[in-house]
């Protein structure tokens, strides 16, 4: 075995989204301001490039920017296309309904429909212009502890093959040592997950989340205004499940679409991306859709718990910023500016620690303070039960979110929250005695590949790759699958993922084995959230692999 070896820096961010960004060009920012011994600081991201993993809606509150970055035009920011109007429908399964009134939430005058994943390179080349280290391709794999003190993050090994032995390439990870680690790693963010696991930071609410389905089409440049923002609620949910879907013209014939459900629902056999077809071919939707083409496919957990559900930001050594904090303003589906200014917030706080020698979670619980008195909690705090009160069903929900709108936040004053993966129900539970194909969906869409794709061939237009030769990154920890988990549940990873991950095939002695298609991970994360045993541990594959959201 190959020698480990050990990189000492003052901070360590692991990320290159927004909020890990953010932090560096913070940083920098403050050395320039403060001058004195200048930090050295590394940001590790298991990405090969800026913007590779970045998936989003996206619309961007250019708020935080304009405070990171107050001449961000200037500079070149690829802020995409200003939001023209506003548009909100319900849908039932063959017509819709536009609201009279766009509410609050949804209104986005002054807010820019973007490329997350140009806006992200764009930041990762003004950190890199202040001489900051980016390490691409590296993912922090372990936390580094000293007692309960937080040290660093061990990174990847590269080389290992599926058998778990060393190939002749082999190279270990390394062990980066910093007095501050900021965690920038995202929703359930694995190393974050950990510190869930090893430290007991959940300290609220249970984390609420829900999956993101994407694509990007070019359609007939004459048929939507660029700047045209649409969003739905309704069809093809039923009054039990959550979500809703966005649409986005970018410009030059380019749309954004999506759909996020919550993953809390109730039906065993319930398919997101089917739901997510179901939509497409909704007369409404089609019709935009008509004469286009897919270009580009992509999904993503999002953290939509808000509030409520923030773990413990400060710990000895370390902070926690962005998704990884579930930063996300469900009611406004926009995280990007919050993710920004939690990272902006951290940076201030290392800063003075490390220059006071102190970084302890006492001195570091400012961080914390400073998150109270900022626009995060401004935008949060009011909207903190609204997610919650969608578990109790679509009406309920949407008279929480109203209320919310109404009085600030003040009713209502408390919502339960849940582990949305225990609520999935048992198929005798759901649907009595019945027999059915338990690996067919209850909402089965037909695919045409013209309007709806199966998941292997969203694969392909994700531009995920990742070597078949290594250890699966996607940890099945007991054997429920092939002893309960199709009488009790039907095999619901095979209908959460979205990307054909898993897959149950014939044994060869009359039953079924669970086959994982590493390969077609698009690191969403569903599995590692919504199995309902909790037994699926996403790690991250070698360095480098996974998704290709260029444009996205």
């Amino acid at each position: 075995m190959a020698e480990r070896e050990t990189l000492e820096v003052d901070v360590l961010i692991v990320g290159a989204g927004p909020a890990g960004l953010s932090t560096a060009l913070r940083l920098a920012q403050l050395q320039k301001a403060k001058g004195g011994e200048p930090l050295s600081i590394a940001v590790i991201e298991k990405a090969p490039e800026a913007g590779r993993h970045q998936l989003s809606g996206a619309l961007l509150d250019p708020s935080t920017l304009k405070d990171l970055i107050p001449d961000f035009a200037a500079k070149g920011a690829p802020l995409g296309t200003p939001v023209d109007n506003d548009n909100i429908y319900f849908l039932t399964k063959g017509s819709k309904f536009r609201l009279p009134i766009t509410p609050p939430p949804f209104q986005n005058h002054g807010n820019y429909i973007i490329s997350l994943s140009a806006l992200t390179k764009w930041l990762a080349a003004q950190v890199e212009a202040e001489g900051i280290d980016l390490f691409w391709g590296f993912p922090g794999q372990h936390v580094l502890f000293d007692g309960k003190k937080i040290v660093g993050v061990r990174t990847g090994d590269r080389g290992i093959g599926k058998d778990g032995q060393p190939k002749g390439a082999f190279e270990p990870g390394a062990d980066i040592r910093a007095k501050v680690t900021i965690f920038a790693d995202g929703v359930r963010g694995h190393l974050t997950k950990q510190l869930y696991r090893y430290l007991r930071i959940g300290t609220g609410e249970p984390a609420q989340f829900a999956i993101g389905i994407k694509e990007l089409w070019d359609i007939p440049k004459d048929r939507l205004k660029p700047g045209t923002v649409i969003h739905t609620l309704g069809y093809p949910l039923r009054q039990e499940e959550f979500g809703g879907s966005w649409l986005y013209a970018m410009g030059d014939g380019r749309i954004s679409i999506g759909f996020v459900v919550g993953l809390e629902y109730k039906d065993p056999l319930f398919d997101p991306h089917a739901a997510f077809q179901h939509f497409k071919r909704h007369p409404f939707i089609s019709s935009i859709l008509e004469g286009g083409s897919l270009v580009r496919y992509g999904a993503k957990a999002l953290p939509e718990g808000g509030w409520s559900t923030q773990p413990q930001l400060f710990l000895d050594g370390a902070l926690i910023v962005g998704d990884a904090a579930n930063f996300v303003n469900s009611m406004r589906l926009k995280g990007i500016h919050l993710a920004m200014r939690s990272g902006m917030l951290a940076a201030e706080t290392a800063f003075y620690a490390i220059r006071a020698g102190d970084t302890s979670r006492t001195t570091l619980s400012a961080y914390k303070q400073a998150v109270d008195a900022s626009a995060i909690k401004t935008e949060l705090y009011p909207v903190r039960n609204v997610h919650q009160a969608f578990g109790l069903g679509l009406f309920a929900g949407s008279a929480a979110a109203g209320m919310a709108m109404l009085t600030g936040g003040v009713v209502p004053t408390y919502v339960a929250g849940h582990d949305g993966h225990k609520q999935m129900e048992k198929i005798e539970e759901y649907y009595g005695l019945a027999k059915r194909d338990i690996l067919v969906p209850s909402n089965a869409a037909p695919i045409d590949r013209k309007l709806t794709f199966d998941k292997v061939t969203g694969v392909h237009y994700s531009g995920t790759h990742h070597d078949e030769n290594q250890p699966v990154h996607l940890q099945v920890q007991t054997d429920v699958c092939h002893s309960i988990c199709g009488s009790e549940y039907g095999h619901p990873c095979v209908r959460f993922c979205p990307a054909n991950v898993y897959e149950m095939v014939d044994n060869g002695a009359g039953g079924l084995r669970l086959q994982i298609n590493a390969s077609n991970c698009v690191h969403c994360k569903t599995c590692d959230i919504m199995d309902p045993y909790g037994v699926i541990n996403w790690v991250a594959p070698e360095g480098g692999e996974g998704p290709t959201y260029d444009g996205m």
